[in-house]
């Protein structure tokens, strides 16, 4: 007694035709054009069909393995690997399969999935996200960088969460990553200080309502006499470099740096874990020493347009007296300033010497 066996929906439709075939219902030719294939090639399918009945119909190649499939000592290798060394990491398939090929052990990711899966080490994830209109990419590179702080545990999950402020260009999704404890003004000075560096200043950065980044309070007397909005010492930094602040009203509308957080919480701590690395200042000297280099020339693309939108710093401007926090304070009489209960004395060689009461 034969086994069952499985056809497709193609292999279905010829065993329908060619029965009408049988039954001189159809000729050869007709059932060729019904099938889309040549009438030598019908031909051939009626007389297996005529000789071995449905079975003819099935490829014949159904249930032999892949002439092109890995060989069964590779597999084995990869999974004892994996086993061994990545088993305890959280490493997607795609992260998986280049770790893998640093030690020549070379599988496309896919691949790799499926064997991951089979073997129950791996499971599907499927996303129903809801729909949203798609934003194009600005055209420049420096036209415009999101900037975000992603709060996670980087150290693994029994230890304090940290935060990775994150600047991404939104053309080309060039990044650049600095980690701290907090998502402070500091940090994010930092981060824009050392984007400075490498590539010049932008014309725009696009954040989200946090305090680092604009506030909300009514401006201050001196504030409405100049007709100025508040300002948090973020963004008077960023007034004075000539760069625009844009508020996003929703995660989803800065989505380039949001989908960035996934790929370095992904890869990142995938990294750190595998390295032993237990600390900000390590991670830091990771993501500055080729990390984020290897980032960028793996994900990063080329700009829609040639030119460059970043500008040089101005000739004579220092970025550690923008890059600061400043606060007025009012010149006491003896030429003194008080700040956290300390004194500052202003010595009488700064020129030109402000008066007492003077606002400074």
């Amino acid at each position: 007694m034969e086994g069952h066996f499985l056809m497709s929906r193609r292999e279905l439709e010829r065993k329908r035709v060619m029965e009408q075939v049988l039954e001189g219902r159809l000729t050869l030719k007709k059932a060729s054009e019904l099938l889309q294939v040549s009438y030598r090639q019908a031909v051939r399918i009626c007389n297996r069909f005529k000789s071995q009945g449905t079975k003819g119909l099935v490829h014949r190649n159904r249930g032999r393995p892949s002439n092109r499939r890995h060989p069964e000592t590779l597999r084995k290798k990869v999974l004892k690997r994996y086993e061994e060394r990545y088993g305890g990491f959280e490493l997607g398939p795609t992260l998986l399969a280049e770790k893998l090929a640093l030690e020549n052990l070379m599988v496309d990711h896919e691949t790799l999935r499926r064997w991951l899966i089979q073997e129950g080490h791996w499971k599907k994830k499927r996303r129903r996200n809801e729909h949203r209109s798609r934003r194009e990419r600005r055209k420049h590179f420096g036209e415009l960088v999101q900037m975000d702080g992603s709060h996670h545990a980087w150290f693994g999950g029994n230890r304090p969460r940290t935060c990775l402020m994150e600047l991404v260009d939104d053309c080309t999704g060039t990044v650049l990553a600095m980690m701290d404890e907090q998502e402070t003004t500091e940090l994010a000075m930092r981060s824009l200080w050392r984007w400075i560096e490498l590539y010049g200043v932008p014309q725009a950065l696009y954040t989200d309502r946090k305090s680092v980044f604009v506030t909300d309070r009514e401006p201050t007397l001196e504030e409405q006499l100049a007709g100025e909005q508040p300002l948090t010492a973020f963004g008077k930094a960023c007034k004075k470099l000539g760069i625009v602040i844009i508020e996003a009203n929703s995660p989803q509308a800065k989505g380039r740096v949001e989908r960035k957080h996934g790929v370095l919480q992904d890869r990142l701590v995938a990294e750190l874990a595998l390295a032993g690395i237990k600390t900000i200042e390590a991670t830091n000297k990771v993501l500055q020493n080729g990390f984020i280099a290897s980032l960028n020339e793996k994900f990063a693309q080329a700009p829609l347009e040639p030119e460059d939108f970043h500008r040089p710093v101005a000739r004579g401007v220092e970025l550690a007296d923008i890059l600061c926090r400043e606060e007025n304070r009012t010149l006491a009489n003896d030429w003194t300033i008080r700040h956290e209960n300390r004194y500052y004395q202003i010595t009488k060689e700064n020129r030109p010497l402000p008066r007492p009461k003077d606002k400074i």
